[in-house]
């Protein structure tokens, strides 16, 4: 569904108001306002939203691109919600899960924080940026769940993951963590190479939200945008060998 962002109320789903524990994962991965991370504002909305059919737990949970702690950039970027459990990637329990694909694109298991496995909504939210002419969109936002400091230890790392085909493991963490709901906010489209600080931002006016796939899938077609995970996960859905 496309929203204008201006006017966004969040409407949870039923599946929400009989949840006990709801995780959100923004994009909140550098100190810098949106659209560089994803807005206080929207995280306000969506909680609220939350909050008007349900007494659930609400978690917020990120993790950085090279360890360091999140606690800093939640503190920057105003998220001081009440009643809202901030946690951090580095600091969570981490649990092997493998990948319920008969035959991975490229990784059989991931390592992830277990406070997700105990989560009975999962929402991805994140602002619409485009890196290297490629869509950062509500999948691609779930790769910042995987702890970077235990991969650091697996022989290979994080560098791995690049070598296999960082679309190939987008499209196999799909389906290893089932999220519920992407949210894509493209108030603004932040558009860049290597850091988003450095961006040039354009006029969008409109806010994605509904199933992950189904609204990256809608971005992409919309806007325009490059999402080559897309194609392999439809290929993977339809059980054809894509190496």
């Amino acid at each position: 569904m496309i929203f204008e962002a201006e006017k966004f109320v969040f409407d949870p789903p039923p599946a929400v108001s009989v949840a006990r524990r709801v995780l959100i994962k923004p994009d909140a991965g550098v100190s810098a306002p949106y659209p560089a991370t994803t807005s206080r504002e929207l995280l306000a909305t969506i909680i609220d939203g939350i909050r008007s059919v349900s007494d659930a737990d609400i978690i917020v949970l990120e993790g950085t691109g090279d360890g360091s702690p999140v606690t800093p950039i939640y503190q920057t970027l105003g998220y001081d919600f009440p009643r809202v459990l901030m946690l951090d990637v580095k600091d969570c329990i981490w649990v092997e899960v493998d990948n319920p694909l008969p035959k991975p694109l490229a990784v059989p298991a991931f390592w992830v924080p277990n406070v997700i496995l105990s989560s009975d909504y999962l929402i991805s939210v994140t602002p619409l940026k485009i890196a290297q002419n490629k869509g950062n969109l509500s999948i691609p936002n779930l790769i910042s769940l995987l702890p970077i400091k235990k991969y650091s230890e697996v022989e290979g790392g994080w560098e791995a993951f690049y070598e296999l085909g960082i679309d190939k493991v987008i499209a196999d963490l799909y389906f290893t963590l089932p999220f519920d709901m992407g949210i894509i906010e493209a108030n603004q489209k932040l558009i860049y190479d290597d850091n988003p600080l450095k961006g040039k931002n354009e006029e969008v006016g409109k806010l994605f939200i509904g199933d992950p796939l189904q609204v990256d899938k809608e971005v992409s077609e919309t806007l325009g945008i490059r999402a080559d995970y897309l194609q392999l996960i439809r290929l993977a859905e339809s059980g054809i060998d894509t190496i």
